[in-house]
Parts: C-alpha cells; sequence; structure tokens
C-alpha cells in the first residue's frame, strides 16, 4: 500500500516538471527570425534555382534543418543549419559533429567580430556586423588566414521574417507566400 502511494507521488511530482522543461524551451516565430526554419520553407529565382528546408536532423544531439539548393539547374548544395539559444546561425556536419561554423550572430552589436571556424585555417572567415537594423543585419566577411584573399571581402545580409537577403522571386515561408 505505501508502495503505491508513493509511485502517485512521485507520478505528481513529475508531472509538473516535465511541464516546465518544456516551457523553457523557447522557439522564435518565423516573422520574427532572421533565418526561419521550417520544413517546406522555400526561397527560389525559378525552377533551376532555389533552396528549400527538406528535412531536419540531429548532429551532437542539436537539431538541424537541411537545407537543399539547386543552382543553374544543374549544381546543388546540401546546408545543415540551426539557429541556437545565443541567436546564432549555426553549420553543422553529419559526417563530422565537432565541426561547427558560425554563419550569423543576430544580437551582435555593430563592429562586433567574431570567426566562423575560431581554428585559424585558411578555410576560418573574420565575420563583422556591418549593419544593424530592426529588419536587417549584415555581415562583411574576410579570409584573414588566406594570404591571397585577405582583404577581399562580401557582404551577406539576412531580412526578419524573411532570411538570406539573395534577390528571390519567391519567398514562402512557413506556409505563407512571402513573395
Amino acid at each position: 500500500m505505501k508502495t503505491s502511494y508513493l509511485m502517485y507521488l512521485l507520478i505528481i511530482l513529475a508531472i509538473p516538471s516535465c511541464k516546465m522543461k518544456k516551457a523553457a524551451v523557447q522557439h522564435v516565430a518565423a516573422t520574427d527570425s532572421f533565418m526561419p526554419m521550417q520544413i517546406g520553407n522555400k526561397w527560389s529565382h525559378g525552377a533551376s534555382s532555389y533552396t528549400e528546408i527538406q528535412d531536419t536532423v540531429r548532429i551532437d544531439k542539436k537539431l538541424y534543418y537541411k537545407f537543399y539548393s539547386l543552382v543553374g539547374g544543374d549544381a546543388v548544395d546540401t546546408k545543415y543549419l540551426r539557429i541556437d539559444e545565443q541567436n546564432q546561425l549555426l553549420e553543422g556536419y553529419p559526417d563530422q559533429p565537432g565541426v561547427v561554423y558560425t554563419h550569423a550572430k543576430f544580437n551582435a552589436n555593430v563592429n562586433e567580430v567574431f570567426f566562423t571556424l575560431n581554428d585559424k585555417s585558411t578555410n576560418d572567415y573574420q565575420v563583422k556586423l556591418v549593419e544593424k537594423t530592426a529588419d536587417r543585419r549584415t555581415f562583411e566577411f574576410d579570409m584573414v588566414n588566406q594570404p591571397n584573399l585577405k582583404g577581399s571581402t562580401h557582404r551577406v545580409s539576412y531580412l526578419k521574417g524573411v532570411g538570406l537577403d539573395d534577390g528571390w522571386k519567391n519567398i514562402k515561408v512557413n506556409g505563407k507566400i512571402i513573395k
């Protein structure tokens, strides 16, 4: 009899703790995210050049979204992206779970600098947030560890509720046609 009361007490105590754990996880609404992620989101320049979220995968126990891109009708690229608790856009690799590439830090301050791999390799970009408005974040990338490319910068911008600003002709985010 005491055992059954103890079991009921443990179950009653466990239910609120499960609810508290779920409540602690906060999801950013697509309209508030600089890179909205949901299976089915699609950004396209036309039938032969597009990017779409096809699936999810766990890498190092973290949830990543599978971004599949067709470029020019014949080249394909697959990236696995996620946004972490610090509002950073990260890329992971299923075959290299310890490697994480930082694409963007959406909460950074203007002129704040970070590195994509932070390993000082020739593929490690130095990134600086150069524009920050309510609806746009623009980052400048420089391969500072690559002597032949150092100083040849390029910029990447993200729009709130849209994602990568790439002159898309059609955009579908979370089931809604944006453009």
